[in-house]
């Protein structure tokens, strides 16, 4: 306790930022959706968000050599701030969209200087518990901001100004850290031939769940509204998604630990593909109905990538594992930009039920070519896995540095690339 009390304030911190990013994560859509935005420029904020999120990933290791984390924390958390009220001024699709992928990048950027301080408080012994805090802190920040829309009308001005609130706040504890300046941050790089060499399974699957999971965590609330839920039931729709998904990672785990790794995500293919043809039927004919088998989506999608990154972690040296992970970073936030515009334009011309036909799609092809693999590579015994870390699959929150924090990395002290 000792260890986590000594990095409060940077937790505090990164809470604040998934507070922000997960009530403005969800407001978006709901605002637009009001204002009468078409689903093809919802999916477009989703796709636009993914753009920005890599975009920061690989840009603010730049940012920090010039301007130090300080300096750079304060103006990326300043600008997401600005954006939000932004979006207020300039009710627009296309300057939205912009605006979604600039707050996309602020965000990403402004993680990573947590994280990268987080990893230089850390240590071999403490790591894991640091690693677990975080994680516990990011899902209850992401439901937390998600269930203030419960609270009022997301049309109005209220919920964009609080947003701008939250991130301005969550400038206040780096600001006044006496903390020295961690190491240079980590700059993820994409090696697909290291990454096809270690794991072709990793690599397919991990795009398949980044459509999957970019396309619901975006078009989600979008589906919901199109079904005729209103904005509480959405918020607390997508709220116990998220939920389910850390819970149902616990089992998972235990199991993917004892069996074929492949194997259990055969069989999260096969549950999700059969969930997200349910929805895509009957979906909408019952609100509470609806609302459960979106749970229990949930519960299945967003406890596949931990499974993916323990698999190729399975196959990766400890020096290796760093540049494998931050690959399949790149290669999943890739899949959250592709599966929104698919989704969304499928949901124009057809129906709303279409978002889930977009998955289950994804979820087929990862199961046909994972039962594939399993014919040309031997499971590995029990005794040469490595160990299943719970990790939260949504597209607002990994990053290159959360990478670097996981306890299964060698921690590179003069930082690098990954």
């Amino acid at each position: 306790m000792s260890s986590v009390v000594s990095i409060a304030a940077l937790l505090a911190g990164s809470g604040l930022l998934l507070l922000a990013g997960g009530l403005h994560g969800l407001l978006l859509p709901l605002a637009g959706l009001a204002q009468g935005f078409s689903d093809a420029s919802l999916g477009l904020l989703g796709a636009g968000w993914a753009l920005g999120f890599m975009g920061g990933c690989l840009g603010t290791p730049l940012i920090v050599k010039r301007v130090g984390h300080v300096r750079a924390f304060g103006a990326l958390a300043s600008l997401a701030a600005i954006t939000v009220l932004l979006n207020l001024l300039f009710i627009d699709a296309v300057f939205w969209i912009f605006l979604r992928a600039l707050t996309g990048f602020c965000f990403s950027g402004a993680a990573m200087i947590v994280e990268s301080w987080l990893n230089e408080r850390s240590t071999g012994e403490t790591r894991g518990r640091i690693f677990g805090f975080y994680t516990m802190i990011n899902l209850g920040a992401t439901t937390a901001g998600q269930m203030l829309l419960t609270l009022g009308d997301p049309s109005g001005f209220f919920f964009f100004v609080l947003g701008s609130i939250i991130y301005s706040l969550a400038l206040l504890p780096t600001a006044l850290s006496t903390a020295a300046s961690p190491q240079p941050l980590t700059q993820a790089r994409l090696d697909p031939k290291k990454l096809w060499k270690n794991s072709p399974i990793a690599v397919v699957a991990v795009f398949m769940v980044g459509i999957s999971n970019g396309t619901f965590g975006t078009l989600g609330a979008v589906y919901g509204r199109r079904i005729g839920l209103e904005v509480p039931d959405i918020a607390i729709m997508m709220s116990l998604a998220l939920l389910a998904g850390a819970v149902v990672q616990i089992p998972v785990g235990m199991l993917s630990d004892r069996l074929d790794r492949r194997l259990v995500l055969v069989c999260l293919a096969v549950v999700a593909m059969s969930l997200g043809s349910s929805l895509s039927l009957i979906g909408g004919n019952d609100a509470a109905v609806t609302v459960l088998l979106i749970a229990a989506f949930g519960g299945v999608v967003y406890s596949m990538y931990p499974v993916i990154v323990a698999h190729a972690s399975d196959h990766a040296d400890g020096a290796d594992f760093l540049t494998i992970s931050g690959g399949l970073l790149l290669i999943f936030g890739t899949g959250t930009m592709l599966g929104p515009l698919l989704a969304s334009g499928l949901m124009t011309f057809t129906y709303p039920g279409a978002l889930f036909q977009v998955t289950a799609a994804a979820h087929l092809s990862m199961l046909g070519f994972a039962l594939w693999r399993m014919r040309q590579r031997a499971a590995l015994t029990t005794e040469e896995k490595s160990d299943f870390l719970p990790v939260l699959s949504t597209p607002q929150v990994t990053t290159p540095e959360t990478v670097v924090l996981d306890p299964r990395s060698e921690v590179d002290e003069t930082g690098g690339e990954i």
